[in-house]
């Protein structure tokens, strides 16, 4: 597993790590009016997946709008982010960030995303960061397990593995 701290302090993540070349894993989050998604709406486009603990923080605050603005630049591309907020917060959240181009999901009812993926924080019931890109048929095509959970991910890495896809 990934070794990961939030605030200098180890923690404990749920679930098991994904590699690149996985084919991910299954998942259900909630949309911000509250349908599910899974990983087979997904399927057919390359996705960039952005985990944030809570958007209602800076670095996640800031993590969330570099993304909408490199969605832009990545046509047929979906560009999630996805916290443990509650849906409502969330829709909140892209109003008042004038985010329009990114999809925010959330896993507050079970962690299905956060297990599945090997992101979700025993000790605080938040997801931790992380980037994930897969291609058209779900595959890990690029994985960045974040491992100071308070620190910004490597944007340019990600958005490159995106683009090397479509």
């Amino acid at each position: 597993m990934a070794n990961v701290t939030f605030k200098g302090n180890p923690i404990t993540l749920l679930g098991n790590e994904v590699k690149v070349g996985d084919v991910a894993p299954n998942f259900t989050v909630l949309a911000n009016d509250l349908t599910p998604v899974t990983l087979e709406n997904l399927k057919g486009n390359v996705t960039v997946i952005s985990v944030v603990p809570s958007l209602d923080t800076g670095v996640c605050d800031a993590q969330t709008r570099r993304f909408n603005e490199e969605a832009a630049n990545l046509e047929d591309v979906n560009v999630l982010t996805i916290s443990v907020d509650l849906p409502f917060a969330q829709k909140r959240w892209c109003g008042a960030a004038g985010i329009d181009k990114v999809q925010t999901l959330s896993d507050h009812r079970e962690l299905s995303f956060g297990k599945a993926f090997g992101v979700a924080i025993a000790e605080l019931r938040l997801l931790a960061r992380a980037v994930f890109v897969l291609n058209a048929e779900g595959e890990i095509a690029y994985a960045q397990y974040v491992p100071e959970a308070t620190d910004h991910p490597d944007y340019e890495a990600a958005v490159l593995a995106a683009k090397a896809l479509v």
